[in-house]
C-alpha cells in the first residue's frame, strides 16, 4: 500500500503508532523530528499558499469577477483536500512493520488503521472532487481505473464518480441547446424528459423526440460551465501535483494532468464523438459475427450531439442479464473480442470502457446474423486513441512473450515500451498477474495467482517508487492501453462476481487464448507488411 514504502516515512516522517502491548513502535519526540516536522510543514503552508496565489493569478485572465471569485473557490477546494489529506496522513497513518516483527493482533490493528485513513482520506478528496465537478470528476475516474497504482480503499471509493455526478438543472440544459444550435427545446424535440438517463462528468444525456422526423433520440449535453473552467482546473491539478511532487519527491503523476491536458479539449468538442463513432462503425462494418452496436449519430455542434437512442443497461448488471437470459460470459467474451480487435488489429481505440459506457441491448434468439441474443452498445466516443503500427507490433510481441514466459523477450519488449529495465514490474501492470505465475510460464493455466499489491509491497519496499518510475517513463498513448487494460479487468470481474471459482478459472483462460491469437495475427500482418515493404512496415528486431 502507498504507506508502506519507505520514501512516505522518510517525506512525512511518519511516527509509529504505539499498539497494546507493542515493544516496537514509539513516538518521534525529539527536538531533532520536531524541528524537522516544523520545517516540513512550513513548506507545506507556503506550497498551499502559493498554489492558491498562482492559480488566483491565472484566473485574471477571464473577463468578468464572477469568474474569478468562482475559479479562486474551486483553486481553494483543491488545495485545502490537499493540506487536509497530506496531513491526515502525516499524523495518523502508521508503517507497516516487517513480518515477524511484531504479533498477529498488532499488526492486523496497524493495518486496519492503515485502511481507516485510506477510506478517510480518499472519501474527502471524492467530496471535494464532486463538489468542483467537470475535469476534477475525469481526475477521480482515472484514479479509480489505477488498481494496480494506488490502494483499492482509493480506487473503490472513486468508482461511484464513473456515472453518478451532479446533474445541470433543465433551464441550464436548455441554455446550452439554444446556444448552440440556433434552436429552443421546444423547436427541436415534441418530447424531451426532464429528468436525464445518464449523468457524466463533462456532459448529461436526456430522451427526447424530434419534432420533424418523430424519432426518438438521446441527447447529450456538455454541462454548461465545463469548458469555461476547464483552463484554469488543468492549471490547478498541476499546480496541486507540482505541489505533492515537492513535497513527496517520488511522486511522478505529473503526466497524469499532462494526459489531461492533452485528452479535455477532445472530449470537449462533440463533433469529434460523431467522427469517433462513425469510425468504429466502418471498422466493425465487416464483422457480423461481432454484436457491437454503435447508436447512429445524427447532429453534432461542439456542445450538443442528437444520437440514436439505444435501450439497454450496464453490462455489470446482473439481474437485468439474467431477467433476459444473457449470458455473462458471452458478454465478457465479445467485450473482449471487440478490444482485442480495436487494440491489435484496427489500431483505433476506445480508451474509456467503464461499465457506464458498455451497455447491453437484448435481442430475440436468431434476429440478429451474429447469433447471439443480446448487442453489445458502446457509448461515449470522445476519448479514442490512435495506434501506431509499430506500438502495436511491440505491443502484441510483449503480450506473446508474457504467454509463452520467455524471459528475454519480455525484458527486450518491455525495455522498448517502457523506456525501463523494470520489465518484472512493468509485467505485473500489464498482466495483473504475479510474477512468478509469469516466469512459471502459468499465465495461461486455471491455477494463475492474481497480482496482491499488499503481499507485493511487503517483498519489495519500495514498490510504488518503482511504479511511478515506470508510469513516468512510458509513452501517453501506452498509459491509456493500460487504464483501458484495467477497466475492462474491472468489467470481467463484476461479469463474474457471483460465480464460481471454477468459472472465473475458465473465463481467464479464455481471456488469454483470445489475447494469443489477436497478438499472433499482429505480428503476422507486421511481418506481411515488412516482407512486401509497403510504408506501414515495421523494423522487426529480435534478441
Amino acid at each position: 500500500m502507498l504507506g508502506s514504502r519507505p520514501f512516505v516515512a522518510r517525506a512525512l516522517q511518519v511516527r509509529q503508532l504505539p499498539w497494546p502491548g507493542s515493544r516496537s513502535h514509539q513516538f518521534y519526540s525529539t527536538t531533532a523530528s520536531r524541528g524537522l516536522r516544523s520545517r516540513r510543514w512550513q513548506r507545506t503552508a507556503l506550497g498551499a499558499a502559493l498554489t492558491v496565489g498562482a492559480c488566483g493569478y491565472t484566473v485574471y485572465n477571464y473577463d468578468t469577477a464572477y469568474l474569478v471569485a468562482a475559479s479562486v473557490y474551486r483553486s481553494s477546494v483543491a488545495a485545502n483536500v490537499t493540506c487536509q489529506v497530506a496531513w491526515d496522513y502525516y499524523r495518523n497513518f502508521p508503517e507497516l512493520p516487517a513480518e515477524g516483527s511484531v504479533s498477529e493482533d498488532e499488526r492486523r490493528a496497524i493495518q486496519d488503521q492503515r485502511s481507516k485513513v485510506h477510506v478517510r482520506a480518499a472519501e474527502k478528496v471524492k467530496r471535494a472532487l464532486m463538489k468542483n465537478g467537470g475535469v476534477y470528476i475525469k481526475l477521480g475516474q482515472h484514479i479509480s481505473a489505477m488498481q494496480y497504482v494506488l490502494p483499492m480503499e482509493w480506487c473503490q471509493t472513486m468508482q461511484a464518480l464513473q456515472d453518478r455526478n451532479t446533474a445541470s438543472s433543465l433551464d441550464e440544459i436548455g441554455q446550452v441547446i439554444a446556444l448552440d444550435t440556433g434552436k429552443t427545446v421546444d423547436e427541436l424535440f415534441s418530447v424531451f424528459d426532464a429528468e436525464p438517463i445518464g449523468v457524466a462528468s463533462l456532459a448529461q444525456v436526456h430522451r427526447a423526440v424530434l419534432r420533424e422526423t418523430g424519432e426518438e433520440v438521446a441527447v447529450k449535453v456538455q454541462h454548461p460551465m465545463v469548458r469555461t473552467y476547464s483552463d484554469i482546473d488543468i492549471a490547478t491539478v498541476s499546480v496541486m501535483f507540482e505541489f505533492i511532487h515537492s513535497v513527496f519527491p517520488d511522486f511522478k503523476f505529473m503526466w497524469l494532468s499532462a494526459e489531461m491536458k492533452g485528452s479535455l479539449p477532445r472530449e470537449l468538442d462533440f463533433c469529434n464523438d460523431k467522427i469517433n463513432a462513425e469510425q468504429v462503425q466502418w471498422n466493425f462494418a465487416q464483422h457480423a459475427d461481432i454484436p457491437l452496436t454503435v447508436p447512429r449519430m445524427i447532429q453534432a455542434t461542439e456542445r450538443v450531439l442528437i444520437m440514436e437512442y439505444v435501450n439497454g443497461r450496464r453490462c455489470d448488471d446482473l439481474a437485468y442479464l439474467r431477467q433476459h437470459n444473457i449470458d455473462p460470459s458471452q458478454v465478457s467474451r465479445e467485450i473482449g473480442r471487440v478490444f482485442a480487435e480495436m487494440t491489435y488489429v484496427q489500431g483505433f481505440l476506445h480508451c474509456d470502457p467503464h461499465p457506464g459506457n458498455l451497455f447491453v441491448r437484448p435481442r430475440a434468439q436468431g434476429s440478429a446474423s451474429h447469433g447471439y441474443n443480446f448487442d453489445l452498445v458502446l457509448l461515449d466516443h470522445g476519448l479514442y486513441r490512435q495506434l501506431p503500427s509499430q506500438f502495436r507490433y511491440e505491443y502484441a510481441e510483449m503480450w506473446y512473450a508474457l504467454m509463452r514466459g520467455d524471459q528475454a523477450q519480455i525484458k527486450h519488449w518491455s525495455r522498448k515500451l517502457s523506456g525501463t529495465d523494470l520489465y518484472q514490474l512493468f509485467s505485473v501492470i500489464l498482466t495483473g498477474h504475479n510474477w512468478s505465475t509469469i516466469e512459471t510460464k502459468s499465465l495461461g493455466s486455471t491455477s494463475a495467482a492474481e497480482f496482491n499489491l499488499d503481499a507485493l509491497t511487503q517483498q519489495q519496499p519500495d514498490l510504488f517508487q518503482n511504479i511511478t518510475e515506470v508510469l513516468a517513463s512510458v509513452p501517453p498513448v501506452l498509459l491509456l492501453v493500460l487504464k483501458t487494460n484495467d477497466l475492462l479487468r474491472m468489467v470481467d470481474q463484476r461479469l463474474f462476481a457471483d460465480q464460481p471459482p471454477a468459472v472465473q478459472h475458465h473465463a481467464q483462460l479464455r481471456t488469454w487464448l483470445r489475447i494469443s491469437h489477436y497478438c499472433l495475427i499482429a505480428i503476422r500482418d507486421a511481418r506481411a507488411a515488412e516482407i512486401s515493404h509497403r510504408p506501414a512496415a515495421v523494423p522487426l528486431a529480435r534478441v
